[in-house]
């Protein structure tokens, strides 16, 4: 549809002259606006609470060629807040419902859908984005999305460079930050940054449960595990959630407590904090600014973390959150550790597990002659399984490199071993 008479007259104040505050390499006129309506692709990868925002507000910022990606369906809970659903597309895609709603309300612009996972797509789809912008409440899919495109980044070529821009929220708190693969921190940079999980004592979910979230708990690490001892809750399982829900439903009745959802397992599972409709409507509004800013470079965006604070009074704060070296994203090729030799394989699996700066769930081992221990297939696992009581100076080589694989992220981490038998040494992670 041809576009009428002053209908981005709003948008082309910013586009049409310099003032004080725009870039220095902004060139205003008619070409930045063909780029913004007619050749900047963009990616909204999340259709939920942000999601919502993000498309409407791209849509109306001129933005017509968009894309979304989202793996859920409807539920009626996400009706007070996602305002692109009604009750009619209960059970229909969040993503699919959403393109529909913003393709038929705002004439001109294209958005195309994807109902699934960003894991089904690959580097040269990510690649024909010229910004992506994430709306998500997953942790492990923020780190894979950025894994991919630092991965997809070659600084010899600048159009590889994808820019990614992130927004969060957590009740009345949110962030919005700016990255540049390669450039900038990456998200994997601040992930000791997050707020850990609330959890609850072992003592008391399993001899008193006093509120429901107890008799949840209690389902997925207690009975989950005695059900199926092969294998771990898969949070994006409908299937998974269900079986909590009923053992929780099934423990809360014997102990006369209430409250009990689906809704509310799947947030204990998957450590969701509610949605606020207001908070989601500010942190998207400041990520489609940072994303207007970089497609037309009419001023400087971001550099690179936005805070917002809506509990403390209406509250934000930037920064710039610098890029650590010993990142295993998108810091040196190769990580050094120092490290005691006699260290069993377990213990050292356990321990990357715990590091925040490398936070994996599931890591495979090897070295470029063996494997060390692999998670799957299973009977890789049943033959690696002894090396786990192993130390390391068994398997390892002080000159031979350790590859670590794991789901969460899309490449590999590199490891090299310096051996001390210091008992005072910690674990020193550092770059080669």
């Amino acid at each position: 549809m041809k576009d009428w008479n002053d209908r981005w007259s709003n948008i082309n104040k910013y586009l049409d002259r310099s003032g004080p505050y725009t870039d220095p390499g902004f060139k205003p006129g008619e070409q930045v606006k063909s780029f913004l309506h007619e050749e900047c692709k963009v990616l909204v990868i999340g259709a939920g609470g942000l999601g919502c925002e993000l498309l409407k507000n791209l849509a109306m910022m001129g933005f017509k060629d968009i894309h979304v990606i989202d793996m859920d369906t409807i539920d009626v809970s996400n009706l007070n807040r996602q305002f692109l659903f009604r009750p009619e597309d209960i059970n229909k895609s969040k993503a699919i419902a959403a393109a529909e709603f913003i393709t038929k309300r705002v004439p001109g612009v294209k958005v195309t859908p994807y109902f699934g996972k960003i894991q089904d797509k690959d580097e040269e789809y990510y690649s024909q984005f010229k910004i992506i912008i994430c709306g998500l409440d997953s942790v492990e899919a923020r780190r894979w999305i950025n894994a991919t495109l630092v991965n997809l980044a070659d600084m010899d070529y600048p159009e590889t460079i994808k820019p990614l821009i992130d927004g969060g929220t957590e009740g009345f708190k949110g962030q919005a930050r700016v990255i540049l693969p390669g450039i900038t921190a990456c998200y994997e940079c601040s992930l000791d940054m997050h707020t850990k999980p609330v959890s609850y004592p072992m003592c008391t979910i399993a001899n008193t449960p006093r509120i429901p979230e107890h008799c949840i708990e209690y389902a997925s690490v207690v009975e989950f595990p005695k059900a199926f001892p092969d294998r771990k809750v898969d949070t994006d399982s409908v299937e998974d959630l269900t079986w909590i829900y009923q053992c929780a439903l099934n423990r809360a009745n014997q102990f006369n407590i209430e409250g009990v959802t689906y809704q509310l397992t799947q947030g204990v599972v998957k450590h969701i904090i509610p949605s606020i409709a207001s908070t989601n409507a500010i942190i998207a509004a400041a990520c489609a600014n940072e994303a207007f800013k970089i497609a037309t470079n009419c001023t400087s965006y971001l550099n690179n973390y936005f805070m917002y604070m809506g509990d403390n009074g209406i509250y934000t704060h930037t920064f710039e959150l610098d890029k650590k070296d010993n990142c295993p994203v998108c810091g040196f090729e190769q990580i050094q550790m120092t490290i005691n030799p006699k260290l069993k394989l377990k213990d050292f699996i356990q321990m990357l597990m715990d590091k925040p700066n490398i936070s994996i769930k599931k890591p495979s081992l090897a070295t470029p002659s063996k494997a060390l221990y692999m998670q799957a297939p299973k009977n890789l696992e049943m033959a690696t399984r002894p090396n786990l009581e192993k130390t390391l100076d068994e398997l390892v080589d002080e000159s031979e490199e350790v590859v670590v694989t794991d789901p969460s992220l899309p490449i590999s981490m590199h490891i090299g071993f310096t051996y001390s038998l210091d008992e005072k040494i910690v674990d020193d992670v550092v770059n080669a």
